[in-house]
């Protein structure tokens, strides 16, 4: 590996990268910089986060950058205020003996009069987030027109969180000279767009293969039934005293749910959801950075940008709604050459999902027992054992009570005194996990590499007889990224029976419709309650059409589910009569 001395870089820059204990290069910087010290083609990094990418491109353009004039050289945009003060910062270490050099970040949620005077003073390079910056460029308080460097930083982030538009106009705004740097961890399809559409045969630099997860990273999962996700997760925790890491959750009120939940149960834990305020939202980010939180449950989208140092766990209450999530997820712990973990909460139905995440990973994902009750009790004993010997001892403010503390347990043995001491801590835990129930389920067996269950998603079996079924109506359909599989996942998780038959999906742009088994009308709209699907309110109600479904016939159909599926819609539900 190289170090930084042989780069060729300005002594004030090597000077500032010591400061900041700097030695070897990663490998993406081992790659980018010499490139950009020697080279004004356009460039396409693939590297996950935490890799050292703000140096990557950060040091060759301060190295470039004309310090003598106060006009904007360099644009870099990233999808989140988080992120983008964290860049601005980094810049900013760098050039620290530098003169004359000036890094001005410009993002939501802050005042833009302040941000307006910043330009107005003049600087060379401008950090924000999409639309704040297109804010100021229709303000024309952001002059784009002369940089020479844009750079688009964890870009698959930005287009995830629909700042395409805002990107393709920004675009249009820079100059055809320039040179456009585009850092991404993974390579979906509007990347391969915006690399064909705005930039001119760009390089390509991988620091790993493309859409795979960090190296350090252990993943592994636990299959439990859906009712018991939340007690899986205080078990992870709790065989996992010293956990620093992130839960994520895939709504707002879900994320508030387990985050209160957790806080009431007596984990250190908060909540990061986008309800929150800005104040809220820094006021609990800096909580967990000093580590005064152990665990942050957060919805993607708010946890985008966070780049908090040793984190230990990443657990996923919940498969994110896109693969390539996983990946953003799981690649903010295991960095700088530690070890991660990255854990997941499924039950049997996401088994297809869970292997091709593997897939896309490129590891294989190991499946854990969650932990019994004796195991944790095992765990948590010793942690307070190893926690008493490790403890800092201050002679001087407690030697003046020993007398009296010695006089009051005297009575007590050596070993009835440990007892005592670790019982204290310990009844709690003790009493908790007595008799605690196994929360472990079976996986579906596998036929053919893919997962089938028909006690689970319904017998295929012909039945004579007919059902007669109330189709409803439900508000969210394409522009929600509802289809028939995550429509038969939400009723799973929120349905309080089982062995009730569905008969026809159809997902229309702005709502659906689907046939259920009229015996049972009620107890579906009752689950269906201040029930959220991606950030909308659930509203469901019966049509006025209704029909008999007659006898089965074999047909084929191009959906993954048949016209009529018998399917267990909670599977974790104690077993009823079958109808």
């Amino acid at each position: 590996m190289q170090t930084f001395d042989e780069l060729g870089l300005k002594p004030e820059i090597l000077k500032a990268v010591k400061k900041l204990d700097f030695e070897e290069t990663t490998p993406i910087q081992a790659k980018t910089i010499p490139f950009l010290l020697s080279s004004d083609r356009d460039l396409i990094a693939l590297a996950q986060t935490g890799t050292g990418k703000t140096a990557a491109f950060g040091l060759p353009i301060l190295e470039q950058t004309d310090l003598n004039s106060k006009k904007i050289q360099t644009l870099i945009l990233s999808p989140t205020r988080e992120l983008t003060m964290q860049i601005a910062k980094d810049l900013e270490s760098f050039s620290i003996y530098l003169k004359n050099s000036k890094v001005i970040s410009v993002y939501g949620g802050a005042n833009i009069q302040s941000q307006m005077e910043s330009l107005r003073k003049g600087g060379q390079i401008v950090v924000g987030t999409p639309g704040r910056a297109l804010d100021l460029i229709r303000r024309r308080k952001l002059d784009i027109s002369n940089i020479r460097w844009l750079v688009l930083d964890e870009a698959d982030e930005m287009l995830s969180m629909g700042f395409k538009d805002d990107l393709d106009t920004i675009l249009a705004e820079t100059p055809k000279e320039k040179q456009t740097l585009l850092f991404s961890a993974t390579m979906p399809k509007g990347i391969i767009n915006i690399a064909n559409k705005s930039m001119n045969h760009p390089e390509e630099i991988s620091v790993g293969k493309r859409n795979k997860g960090a190296e350090n990273v252990d993943h592994s999962y636990y299959m439990v039934q859906a009712k018991d996700r939340y007690e899986a997760l205080k078990r992870i925790a709790d065989i996992n005293p010293n956990i620093y890491g992130i839960v994520f959750c895939r709504t707002r009120r879900e994320t508030k749910e387990v985050a209160e939940k957790l806080m009431n149960d007596g984990y250190n834990a908060d909540a990061l959801h986008g309800d929150l305020s800005q104040a809220q939202r820094d006021y609990v980010m800096n909580r967990f950075r000093v580590k005064h939180l152990q665990i942050l449950v957060a919805t993607d989208v708010a946890a985008r940008g966070i780049d908090v140092k040793d984190l230990t766990h990443i657990i996923n209450y919940n498969l994110p709604d896109e693969n390539e999530i996983y990946i953003h997820r799981t690649g903010r712990t295991g960095r700088a050459g530690k070890k991660g973990i990255a854990i997941t909460i499924i039950h049997s139905r996401e088994m297809g999902r869970m292997r091709a995440i593997e897939r896309l990973v490129g590891k294989n994902f190991e499946q854990k027992s969650v932990p019994g009750g004796k195991e944790i009790c095992k765990k948590q004993l010793f942690n307070l054992i190893d926690r008493v010997e490790k403890v800092e001892i201050n002679e001087s403010e407690i030697e003046q009570f020993i007398p009296e503390i010695d006089k009051k347990l005297s009575w007590l043995s050596r070993e009835d005194l440990i007892k005592h001491f670790v019982s204290a801590e310990f009844n709690r835990f003790l009493s908790y996990y007595e008799d605690a129930p196994d929360l472990n389920v079976k996986p579906r067996k596998e036929r053919d590499g893919r997962e089938r269950d028909r006690g689970e998603r319904g017998s295929r079996k012909r039945k004579d007889n007919g059902f007669e079924f109330t189709r409803f109506y439900i508000n969210v359909g394409k522009n929600k990224n509802l289809n028939p599989a995550s429509l038969m996942k939400l009723i799973n998780e929120h349905a309080k029976f089982q062995n009730v038959e569905i008969g026809g999906i159809d997902i229309l742009k702005n709502f659906s419709f689907f046939e259920f088994d009229k015996r049972y009308d009620k107890d579906l709209m009752e689950a269906f309650k201040d029930t959220e699907f991606e950030g909308t309110k659930i509203i469901i109600e019966p049509t006025k059409s209704e029909r008999k479904a007659t006898k089965f016939r074999a047909r084929k159909r191009s959906s993954d589910y048949p016209r009529h599926a018998k399917f267990n819609s909670r599977p974790d539900s104690k077993k009823k009569k079958r109808y």
